[in-house]
């Protein structure tokens, strides 16, 4: 899987990692945040995903990386948040095996998801958000998702 990093260009999962390892290393007395988000749009030729990752610096800015793939077209909109959550513990279990893996285990994963209170979502909010908890791994949701909402829907267009 390739990601794409806007400073970096083109990196393997194992190379974000040592890079979002190397961001912490530069000051490692902050807290840090490890986010994940997905999210989609739909076109007649078929469906964009984007999967975000980003490493927050509490105060003090983020990188972030990204990979985009496109699906056969989704006509429902349950489909494709259930697909954007499962893409994201995908990549969130992949992410954490790798930290582990370097002994990283302090850098927990927060899965944001493209589902909030208001709008055609709001009925699916319980439902994403205990599939992701239910696996161990924190969720947030709209307005506080911003690596769904944010990052991962700017590279959906």
């Amino acid at each position: 899987m390739q990601f794409t990093s806007p400073s970096k260009g083109s990196m393997t999962l194992e190379q974000v990692v040592t890079d979002i390892l190397a961001y912490v290393g530069e000051d490692p007395d902050r807290p840090y945040k490890l986010l994940v988000g997905t999210d989609s749009k739909p076109f007649p030729e078929g469906t964009c995903f984007v999967r975000a990752i980003i490493i927050h610096r509490l105060g003090k800015g983020a990188r972030y990386y990204y990979n985009k793939v496109f699906e056969a077209r989704m006509y429902s909109l349950r489909q494709r948040i259930f697909y954007e959550a499962s893409l994201s513990l995908e990549l969130s279990d992949q992410l954490y095996k790798c930290l582990k893996e370097q002994g990283h285990e302090e850098l927990t994963v927060e899965i944001h998801l493209d589902v909030g209170t208001h709008g055609e979502t709001k009925e699916l909010v319980r439902e994403v958000t205990g599939m992701i908890v239910g696996s161990g791994f924190g969720a947030r949701i709209k307005p506080d998702a911003c690596a769904a909402s944010t990052v991962a829907d700017r590279y959906t267009k």
